[in-house]
């Protein structure tokens, strides 16, 4: 174990032995997995990653590269010799995903890599699975605007005009209705969340020579329907495995499902370790 003084932006939450279980950090860069690290079946350590600067003591980092490579940093020194599994929910999937880049570059061995409703910026997606959540997308604004009373639904319509317009001249911050990373009214939070959503905005994954473990929802929301078309030319071997639930609340309220899969996951990759 390293004896820096730095803060480390490893959380422990859930004690144990061997090699660890390592769940990235959403867009809020907080630690919001608490209650689903409790219910994974495993004898493994769990951390969480919470970003750096949410403390309000250092620079919030604006890149996933850059976050990568100071997670990365961080867990060689408390674990050197490896082996990981890997964990990234929503926008914590991409910082996963690099994370796993880089440890396989240093010739570590990645024993999962799960990705928990992680998608790259629509930007970054191929043009008819771009096509098709943007069509998805208008559909559940309307419904929504339907909804509303005539004056709630006509703020609704203009907010979101705004934030399209504001992607004009600059890089918008905040995520769309479906993140669930809501911006925290805390200063410092939102701060450590406008960073975050910059680094989501800029983000275009590199193909990854390995296989990823994709866990999807029953309940779409604001995210493409199927992640097999944005994710299948990025990953040389991808699983996918829907679990109930909505991008918010599998880690949260619904989280026994998703707990239930990546006890799987980790309990198969032990007995692959193990022959």
């Amino acid at each position: 174990m390293s004896t820096s003084t730095r803060v480390s932006p490893l959380v422990l939450l859930k004690d144990g032995v061997g090699p660890p279980i390592i769940i990235a950090h959403g867009l809020c860069g907080t630690v919001q997995v608490s209650k689903l690290a409790q219910h994974i079946q495993t004898q493994h350590p769990v951390y969480g990653i919470q970003a750096k600067g949410v403390d309000g003591a250092e620079e919030p980092l604006d890149s996933v590269e850059e976050m990568a490579s100071y997670y990365v940093e961080a867990l060689e020194e408390h674990f050197a010799a490896g082996p990981y599994f890997i964990v990234g929910y929503s926008f914590g999937g991409l910082v996963a995903l690099e994370m796993a880049q880089r440890l396989k570059a240093r010739g570590q061995k990645i024993l999962l890599l799960a990705m928990l409703d992680a998608y790259p910026h629509p930007h970054f997606l191929r043009l008819p699975t771009r096509a098709n959540l943007f069509a998805r997308r208008i559909r559940t604004h309307t419904r929504l605007i339907w909804e509303m009373p005539a004056r709630d639904g006509w703020s609704y319509f203009v907010r979101g005009l705004k934030r399209r317009l504001h992607l004009a001249g600059r890089i918008e911050k905040r995520p769309s209705p479906a993140s669930a990373d809501t911006p925290a009214p805390d200063p410092i939070l939102r701060k450590v969340s406008d960073k975050s959503y910059a680094a989501y905005a800029h983000y275009q994954p590199r193909f990854y020579a390995g296989k990823v473990s994709f866990v999807a929802t029953d309940t779409k929301t604001f995210f493409p329907p199927d992640p097999v078309p944005a994710w299948k030319h990025l990953v040389a071997d991808l699983e996918v495995q829907v679990v109930h639930g909505d991008h918010l609340n599998i880690v949260t309220t619904e989280f026994e499902s998703l707990a239930d899969v990546l006890t799987r996951y980790v309990q198969q990759a032990d007995t692959q370790r193990t022959r």
